[in-house]
């Protein structure tokens, strides 16, 4: 089941006071960026936070799952919790800060005629 743009909009908004969050799609569902890392997941309509050790001090009840089949556990963030702004937005922070940056990609070869 995709996810609502809807959904990912109020996910989004309820995140500005992190920052520069941003959602991009991503296999059909979309990733939630904050200062260039990949923070987050949106998947079937379920919000997943990577796990950092910050971000499970600030829910610490929470549960952990896989946003899709194959991938590392994730702090599922319970939709009750979306409409705490500051919670949510300090989760964001913290584990974008503990995150590490992102490799540098190579640049992209060029097909010679």
């Amino acid at each position: 089941m995709a996810t609502d743009k809807g959904t990912v909009s109020f996910i989004v908004d309820q995140l500005s006071g992190a920052g520069d969050v941003t959602a991009k799609p991503m296999f059909g569902e979309y990733g939630l960026y904050c200062a260039g890392k990949l923070v987050a997941l949106i998947c079937d309509g379920q919000l997943f936070i990577k796990p950092t050790p910050g971000g499970r001090a600030l829910v610490q009840e929470c549960m952990e799952a896989a946003p899709y089949p194959g991938a590392k556990a994730c702090l599922l963030i319970d939709p009750e919790l979306w409409d705490d702004r500051d919670l949510l937005a300090a989760l964001v922070e913290v584990t974008a800060a503990e995150l590490p940056a992102p490799k540098k990609r190579a640049p992209r070869k060029t097909r010679s005629a």
